[in-house]
């Protein structure tokens, strides 16, 4: 057993130690074989055959290896974690794995029309054709990942500046009012002030004899002026502080709505940058397809490239020509299928002769019944005559007697007048 693993005297392995053969001698079974779905015990005998369903076990084994890359990168650039894609790639793999060597090798050749054949692969080839789309995808996001890289950034930055926009047009009123507020508010105190001050400069003008009556001196006319402007300070010294702190108010508003603004902002951007996932990557890609028509050839030649390799299976199916292993295969389907029919009529005319018989015997056994009911009524007459010669005859007792005689011989022999019949 040991012997038969081993690889190589030069460490390497070949081609027939994959498939299943070792130098110098045959398998019991072979692993492409085995993947294009081929009956390995039929197939040996057609030396011929081996190489062509090689090749078919071959491609429909790369279509393994795609799916389970191409899930692989998808669950990966989802979750992040390894144990989770390797999981799930091999799984995604070998569902694909199974469906295309199911739809392979449920494909007869031989009896079969080309049109027919035609005609039978066309839903295996759609099936096939969403299959590789499906696979192709998350391949050309890990092909493109740089320039994806780079536009996902150029995508996430407009996201931002349209969440700046949205923020500013959701505060937009608040702030208007607060600084129409404000306005009025340093509008008011600043009128108050001006008065004040044209008191106060009166009074010094007055005083100084710069204005007012040109004498200098605190005169009557500085006094009456100084307490005028004294009383407008005391008089306007709350209405002022009142003004004071309600400026301080619109104020802190005005800081905690920008306050307000720049923290949603900087949690969208961080949540932006963080969360970026395959639907954004898959977006971008189709950004640069629309963009730049070298990605679009690009990526449409590639997807074409994944899908023609999804749909290898069926059209090398569908090429190859009939070959002694699809002459042999057939045979031998349509004999066991003949053997099967064969099988089924023979105890379909088992049954029905069973029931023959039965019918046979119950008929018999109603004739001897009949017979012996006519024979007992025979005697049962005779014996009435004699006693009615003999004037000991009762109709009712000979009504009684037969009734009960017929009776007890329906019961004994399960007799039933509609079998006779």
């Amino acid at each position: 057993m040991a012997d038969n693993q081993q690889a190589p005297d030069n460490g390497l392995y070949t081609y027939d130690s994959f498939t299943g053969r070792g130098p110098g001698k045959k398998a019991d079974t072979n692993f492409l074989w085995w993947c294009s779905g081929a009956h390995q015990e039929l197939l040996k005998q057609f030396p011929s055959e081996h190489s062509k369903y090689w090749g078919l076990g071959g491609v429909i084994l790369a279509t393994f290896v795609l799916a389970a890359l191409s899930s692989g990168y998808a669950i990966y650039s989802v979750f992040g974690n390894w144990l989770w894609t390797i999981c799930f790639a091999i799984i995604w793999g070998l569902i694909i794995f199974n469906f295309d060597r199911f739809l392979v090798s449920t494909m007869r050749k031989y009896g079969v029309s080309p049109r027919k054949q035609f005609a039978m692969a066309l839903p295996r080839m759609a099936l096939a054709i969403l299959i590789g789309f499906t696979i192709a995808r998350p391949l050309e996001l890990k092909i493109f990942e740089k320039e994806i890289n780079t536009k996902v950034i150029e995508n996430t930055h407009k996201k931002i500046q349209l969440n700046d926009s949205l923020l500013q047009a959701e505060n937009t009123a608040l702030m208007q009012n607060t600084e129409a507020e404000r306005n009025r508010l340093l509008e008011r105190k600043k009128t108050i002030e001006d008065e004040l001050s044209r008191l106060q400069q009166s009074y010094v003008q007055e005083a100084d004899g710069t204005g007012g009556s040109q004498i200098r001196g605190v005169e009557k006319i500085a006094k009456l002026k100084k307490d005028a402007y004294n009383a407008s300070v005391l008089q306007s010294a709350p209405e002022l502080l009142s003004l004071t702190n309600s400026i301080h108010v619109q104020d802190s508003i005005l800081a905690n709505a920008k306050s307000n603004m720049e923290a949603k902002r900087a949690k969208y951007e961080l949540s932006a940058l963080e969360n970026v996932g395959f639907l954004e990557r898959n977006k971008a890609l189709t950004d640069l397809s629309a963009e730049e028509s070298s990605v679009y050839w690009t990526s449409f030649l590639l997807s074409l490239l994944i899908i023609l390799i999804e749909v290898g299976p069926i059209i090398s199916k569908l090429i190859m020509q009939v070959g002694p292993y699809d002459i042999a295969l057939a045979k031998e389907e349509l004999t066991s299928m003949a053997a099967s029919e064969n099988e089924m009529r023979t105890n379909k005319e088992m049954v029905i002769d069973k029931k023959n018989n039965l019918y046979k015997a119950q008929k018999e056994f109603s004739e001897q019944l009949v017979e012996k009911m006519t024979t007992l009524q025979q005697k049962h007459i005779d014996q009435e005559l004699d006693k009615w010669e003999r004037g000991e005859w009762n109709p009712r007792d000979h009504r009684a007697s037969m009734d009960e005689v017929m009776r007890k011989i329906k019961e004994r022999y399960q007799f039933n007048g509609e079998d006779l019949l």
